[in-house]
């Protein structure tokens, strides 16, 4: 770690919506690390958000900001496409990295990853799936590890949001949206997700061209449990994420009460958070923490990058079953010892 400071140096990889975010979560909320580095081929983007940060050096190339001598760790929020050559520059080098979701777009990138680290010989990449830092989602994976309320036999999911960006397309509904209740499905049940269906109602009147939204995407998984998931990306009137966990005893289900419900002057109701940072903050606070304290102590944690490629690889199935309306089955090869 830098002795200049006495706190891990981060070099931040992309400056984009997510990566500004990161500059300033590492800069003014959690504590142990500075923002050594950050890179953007955009010159003039990345010096301005360098010039904001002190003692942070900008650069263009993944590659140059990792050889600085500041540098101890690596967060990767470039677009997906970026990330396999900016996750094996930093095994180069072996240092630690938190990659934001996907690990890389597609399964077959995501092996190459996969096997390029455990060349290694020990774990170097924490996947951000934040959701797994969620306080909602870490009470639901307690109970369920507890077996309070009987072994799971189903989730029912809902992911909606107010809309989409321009150019979003089908495939981007299974990429980028239903990519994290496949990771919550997985690390919630303990269990891999074998074969996806995709079906897809009467369509919103006013959804984007060529945009089906929205869908009902089922999983099963590899000890016969249903997951059902409710998508709808241009609902209208905010962010809503919610899962219910059925099982032999009970159920239990998260998502439905968040903040202060009213009854006044004739109305009742609460608000609706508009999006996924907001609603998501406190969990990428904790997930970014956990992740510079465990660096500092010479650990890795959390996702790994057998849960990248996984989710890479229900994707890759999700998205072909979307096309096909038929029930998909997902190719995983052997989980390898490393991510036991």
């Amino acid at each position: 770690m830098s002795q200049q400071h006495g706190t891990l140096g981060v070099a931040v990889i992309g400056t984009g919506r997510m990566g500004a975010d990161h500059v300033r979560r590492i800069s003014d909320v959690i504590s142990g690390a500075r923002v050594a580095a950050v890179v953007d081929i955009d010159a003039d983007r990345v010096k301005r958000v360098a010039d904001a940060v002190e003692g942070c050096t900008p650069y263009t190339e993944p590659a140059a900001a990792m050889a600085d001598p500041d540098v101890d760790a690596v967060l990767i929020a470039s677009p997906g496409a970026a990330h396999e050559d900016a996750l094996l520059a930093a095994f180069a080098r072996d240092l630690p990295v938190l990659c934001e979701k996907p690990l890389t777009p597609d399964p077959v990138s995501a092996l190459r990853v996969l096997e390029a680290e455990q060349r290694l010989g020990h774990r170097r990449v924490q996947v951000g799936f934040m959701r797994r830092y969620d306080a909602d989602y870490l009470k639901l994976k307690s109970l369920l590890d507890q077996g309070a309320y009987g072994r799971p036999l189903m989730l029912h999911n809902k992911h909606r949001n107010a809309g989409t960006p321009p150019g979003f397309t089908n495939a981007m509904m299974i990429h980028d949206s239903a990519v994290h209740e496949i990771d919550v499905t997985r690390w919630l049940l303990d269990e891999e997700i074998t074969a996806v269906r995709v079906l897809r109602p009467t369509p919103l009147g006013n959804a984007p061209d060529g945009l089906s939204d929205p869908q009902l995407i089922l999983f099963e998984t590899a000890a016969g449990q249903l997951v059902d998931t409710e998508l709808f990306v241009n609902c209208g009137f905010g962010y809503q994420v919610s899962c219910e966990a059925v099982c032999e005893g009970g159920t239990a289900r998260i998502g439905d009460d968040r903040g202060v419900f009213v009854n006044a002057a004739g109305k009742w109701g609460g608000s609706i958070t508009p999006g996924f940072v907001e609603r998501f903050e406190e969990a990428y606070d904790r997930q970014v923490q956990r992740w510079v304290d465990a660096t500092r102590r010479g650990a890795v944690e959390g996702p790994s990058c057998w849960d990248g490629y996984a989710a890479a690889a229900v994707c890759a199935a999700g998205v072909r079953a979307q096309a096909t309306g038929e029930r998909v089955e997902v190719e995983l090869g052997e989980r390898p010892a490393l991510y036991r």
